[in-house]
């Protein structure tokens, strides 16, 4: 729940307050003094603060001094100065320092809340708008914070400068055709076509034509010569996605293409020189395949030159959020939908998911759930999610390990689930900060500290 921070020294607005913002996590102060040691124990979203404070409850100076120095702390926190009916001056002049808004007394639950819940939606966008703006990847089209993702996003950078034939590893719907285009889009290349072609959606006898074209009268139906995809790619990449599923026959003229980069044409006797750069991925286990001679170990050899295995979001948890907000950004304006956010079962119920279907499942989920959504937020329900649907962990049985990991993606969810606010981390891991600090240089986990 949000912590609003009430700066007053009635006793009883305080009392009023309380009860006119029950839907808010309050804590209260009474002076300039306790504001400051409030505001840096709670880190709260939402500042009320009024301007009469003691010791001269009559003048404004304290308040205003308040105001400026809770700014120069906390400058992302919303503060809405209160005032009495005959000084409105003194507002705007709060306005003019920075405050967020102000309202003048006598209190009104109804408009107070109003006031607070639409800082309190602010703060979110801004928050979310923050955490996309802090994934910085090299590659441009992939997103994400996490450390695998970085370390194989500045391998894809350094590929991307040569012409070397690379093979993309991972399960399906992790994103290999992403980083496919962007290895293309950081090249030499870029100005040329990116041709793609799935090897396990075309069926074997029209693959080879498909992929190396055909002459004409080849075949019943081949009415004129027709370039195949690698042709089509000519001086730019060509991305053979599901390479695992490519018929054993054909492994051996794709083979040759790879080595000497030329083709025949079905029907055709005279042999095409290509300049193309070779992408390939599979989400099956080629080594295997090797051994029970499904797949030719040679080209095996020839399709790995390098090899980037791209992890399964299960293994993303900082991750998963921020795609999710990106998404969520992208559908609600081609669906026309006004939501704003998640609920914060929501994010939890996505971080519990283990996501069988990767990066292409929370897609879908996403697109289904802007469009269902009533709310301003979307709910965990919206995207067919529940906490109950954990799965149990696979880890190591080394238990150091164990908890080191465990400790560390605690750390990272507690981190994303509380907006990045420290205070907030600390007390849903039931630590202090500056315990939470310790395991935070103690694990290496520097991206929370730059990103706070």
């Amino acid at each position: 729940m949000n912590k609003v921070l009430v700066v007053d020294d009635d006793l009883g607005i305080q009392k009023q307050l309380k009860w006119a913002l029950s839907d808010f996590d309050v804590v209260f102060a009474s002076d300039r003094q306790s504001t400051i040691s409030q505001l840096r124990r709670f880190e709260p979203s939402v500042v009320t603060l009024d301007l009469g404070l003691p010791p001269d409850p009559d003048n404004a100076s304290e308040g205003l001094q308040a105001l400026q120095e809770i700014l120069s702390l906390a400058p992302l926190t919303k503060v809405i100065v209160v005032t009495g009916n005959n000084d409105k001056d003194n507002a705007l002049k709060a306005i003019a320092m920075g405050a967020y808004d102000f309202y003048q007394k006598p209190i009104d639950s109804d408009t107070i809340n109003i006031l607070i819940q639409r800082a309190l939606n602010l703060t979110r966008l801004e928050n979310e708008n923050r955490l996309l703006s802090a994934s910085k990847p090299s590659m441009g089209r992939i997103i994400g914070n996490s450390e695998a993702i970085q370390g194989i996003s500045r391998k894809a950078e350094k590929i991307a400068s040569t012409d070397i034939t690379t093979l993309l590893l991972g399960e399906s719907g992790t994103g290999k055709e992403v980083f496919a285009r962007s290895i293309h889009e950081h090249s030499q290349r870029k100005d040329k076509s990116f041709v793609a072609i799935n090897c396990a959606s075309i069926p074997e006898n029209l693959l080879e034509s498909e992929l190396f074209g055909y002459e004409k009268g080849a075949f019943t139906g081949a009415n004129k010569t027709t370039i195949g995809k690698v042709e089509t790619a000519k001086g730019g990449t060509l991305f053979l996605d599901e390479i695992g599923d490519m018929p054993l026959g054909l492994q051996a003229k794709m083979l040759r293409f790879l080595q000497e980069r030329v083709i025949e044409r079905v029907g055709g006797r005279s042999e095409i020189s290509v300049d193309v750069r070779v992408i390939c991925a599979t989400h099956r286990d080629l080594p295997g395949m090797v051994k029970d001679e499904t797949f030719r170990e040679d080209l095996y050899y020839r399709v790995g030159e390098i090899s980037i295995l791209i992890p399964p979001l299960r293994d993303r948890d900082e991750d998963v959020v921020l795609l999710a907000r990106t998404f969520l950004n992208q559908y609600k304006e081609e669906y026309g939908n006004k939501v704003k956010g998640f609920s914060d079962q929501a994010i939890k119920a996505m971080l519990a998911h283990k996501w069988p279907g990767n990066i292409r499942e929370l897609q879908n989920k996403l697109k289904s759930a802007v469009v269902l959504a009533e709310g301003t937020l979307i709910e965990a329900d919206d995207l067919g999610l529940s906490l109950s649907n954990d799965e149990t962990e696979q880890v190591t049985l080394n238990l150091r390990e164990v908890r080191e990991l465990a400790e560390s993606k605690a750390i990272r969810r507690a981190f994303h689930q509380s907006e990045q606010n420290m205070s907030r981390t600390a007390e849903l891991l039931g630590v202090t900060r500056p315990t939470l600090y310790a395991l935070i240089d103690k694990y290496r986990l520097d991206d929370l500290k730059s990103s706070n």
